[in-house]
């Protein structure tokens, strides 16, 4: 059995038509609208989708925090014998039932609803612009990129505010398969779906008294040019930032956060580490030093190019 990645995330929203307008501010693909107060589908470059639905529509399962937030999550399986295989090890779970062609339904210990479907994503070549180090010369008569906007590749991870770590982390270990890459000591695990793969596609969070509910969505762009590139464009368009630019030491990925109107946050990110089985899992203490090397707090203004200054209290 192999997860894949993360195929689709569906967001019951209390305010339809601004959370639209973020996400095609985002730079996802406005992909399909089901009816005047249907749901409303984007796309990354790879095919992952972002589902917004009306907060109290039918079609979704119940919400595990109040107001706008992701209400189900599907993740994608190699083939037909993946999910033949995963039917046999979520029989019985809570909130197992199975849907057309295969594809299963269950609730994980921390109340989210996870739907299991074979992948659909395709495969996406870009030309990346190459970096100059020292004694690695590859750029040659050539400047760097500087974007305008971004164009999200595909939903590299979520992370999600659990009560119950142990319980949750062994149930994607044990029963989904997924593999520890780092952690924080009784605070927090990076999970990724596949032996080989990113740092982490799931990342669970215990904060003292934080019920359940959603963290962030991270979506992965082409190298940190489009990391500040996307996130200047959010600035002009007035969406807050919650923090950024910076870079993560534990995943050495370079991140920027913007608030968004479904819950949370929505986060561009590059440059996360690749791992194997060789890979040693690191326990370390959760601080400010091993969670950002470096961060702007509140963003960079797009017409100054500068750090937005907080407005004084009075």
């Amino acid at each position: 059995m192999s997860v894949i990645g993360i195929e689709k995330m569906e967001f019951g929203v209390e305010d339809l038509s601004t959370c639209e307008r973020f996400m095609t501010d985002f730079g996802l693909t406005p992909a399909g609208q089901g009816g005047l107060a249907g749901p409303r589908t984007f796309k990354t470059l790879s095919g992952a989708s972002i589902v917004l639905h009306p907060h109290d529509s039918d079609e979704l399962p119940a919400a595990f925090e109040s107001g706008s937030t992701l209400r189900r999550m599907t993740w994608g399986v190699k083939s037909k014998t993946d999910l033949a295989e995963l039917n046999q090890k979520l029989s019985g779970t809570p909130g197992f039932r199975l849907i057309d062609d295969g594809e299963i339904e269950c609730r994980d210990p921390n109340g989210m609803t996870l739907r299991f479907i074979e992948q659909q994503q395709k495969h996406v070549v870009l030309p990346i612009s190459p970096i100059n180090q020292w004694g690695d010369v590859r750029r040659v008569d050539e400047a760097s990129p500087v974007y305008s906007k971004a164009s999200p590749i595909n939903i590299g991870h979520v992370v999600f505010f659990v009560q119950e770590l142990e319980a949750t982390e062994r149930f994607y270990c044990e029963v989904l398969g997924f593999q520890v890459s780092d952690r924080y000591t009784d605070r927090a695990v990076f999970l990724r779906a596949q032996v080989r793969g990113v740092h982490h596609n799931l990342f669970l969070l215990k904060i003292p008294n934080r019920k359940p509910g959603l963290n962030h969505v991270a979506f992965t762009v082409r190298d940190i040019h489009e990391v500040i590139g996307g996130g200047l464009a959010m600035n002009r368009h007035h969406w807050s930032t919650f923090i950024g630019p910076g870079r993560h030491p534990i995943s050495s990925a370079y991140f920027w956060y913007v608030n968004s109107p479904t819950g949370g946050a929505f986060e561009y990110y590059t440059n996360d580490d690749y791992l194997t089985e060789n890979w040693q899992p690191r326990e370390m203490e959760h601080s400010v030093t091993t969670f950002t090397e470096w961060a702007v707090e509140g963003g960079i203004d797009y017409d100054t190019r500068r750090q937005i200054k907080k407005a004084e209290v009075v």
